[in-house]
């Protein structure tokens, strides 16, 4: 196959199996582990994949650092994370590509199916596109967590979807991934709020990625930012039709933009020089 495949790991023996059979069709696959003291390497390695280790700083520098220090074997890499999978038809779709796809075009967005609770939240967590599929010469990454590709050259967007299994290792480790994150997101809302005066045009551009990476800087100036969330994704987004689980999601992914509300607060106390 002409693809390779790159997946970063941290402890992730329960996932990990799963994800890596959904691309064993691949004789290119490279686990990017940051010294797992768990199972993780060695169900790499019973795949066949490449284990290679760096300790995780944080993700636009690891993603970068993977771009410039990894030997792929092809010119094609898919990047999974380990609560992913590939489906058959995404594969079919992504190794098309890759034998075909003219050279301006060097990215490709993938949306994917969230699963909670077992069920498909189709509508409060809809398939957002991020960018998976790339010729890694061509892409750089940018902010702390959620990163943004810096694209040089053409991108398109992938019909099918991964399947994303966020919430498989209990709710106990998504609120502590999470606080991780929130961290970084008030040091990037910290940021935006330094160099920009809020609206940015690319909310109104037709390119899907760009507005929505505009819309999400924009809404570091919402007031009352959880409770808007919440609305967004529960009625304007028809989370209610998601059922008990498309509820309780709505309702962490508030409690997660409170988290993110009072870190940034917090940051700028320190900024000034108060007691927090």
């Amino acid at each position: 196959m002409s693809l390779s495949i790159l997946i970063f790991t941290l402890n992730e023996e329960v996932n990990l199996p799963a994800c890596l059979a959904s691309v064993k069709w691949s004789d290119d696959i490279v686990v990017l582990d940051s010294y797992s003291n768990d199972q993780t390497t060695i169900i790499a390695e019973s795949f066949g994949a490449r284990v290679v280790r760096r300790k995780f700083d944080n993700w636009a520098a690891h993603q970068n650092w993977a771009m410039e220090h990894i030997p792929f074997k092809h010119d094609w890499v898919f990047y999974l994370d380990a609560d992913e999978r590939m489906t058959g038809e995404l594969r079919e779709e992504i190794t098309a590509i890759a034998r075909t796809s003219q050279s301006q075009t060097v990215a490709y967005y993938c949306g994917r199916r969230n699963y909670f609770m077992g069920r498909w939240i189709k509508h409060a967590m809809p398939p957002g596109m991020i960018m998976r599929l790339f010729r890694p010469k061509h892409v750089r990454f940018e902010r702390l967590v959620n990163p943004t590709p810096v694209i040089d050259g053409g991108h398109g967007y992938l019909k099918n979807h991964l399947l994303h299994y966020n919430f498989s290792k209990g709710l106990t480790e998504w609120f502590g991934k999470h606080n991780q994150y929130s961290q970084f997101e008030a040091t990037e809302g910290m940021k935006l709020f330094r160099r920009t005066s809020g609206m940015d045009a690319a909310v109104f551009c037709k390119d899907p990625a760009r507005r929505r990476q505009a819309f999400k800087n924009l809404s570091f100036y919402f007031p009352a930012r959880p409770f808007l969330k919440f609305l967004y994704l529960y009625f304007v987004k028809r989370g209610f039709l998601d059922g008990g689980p498309g509820l309780t999601y709505c309702a962490l992914q508030s409690i997660y933009e409170y988290m993110i509300v009072v870190k940034m607060k917090e940051l700028e106390r320190k900024q000034q020089g108060l007691p927090v």
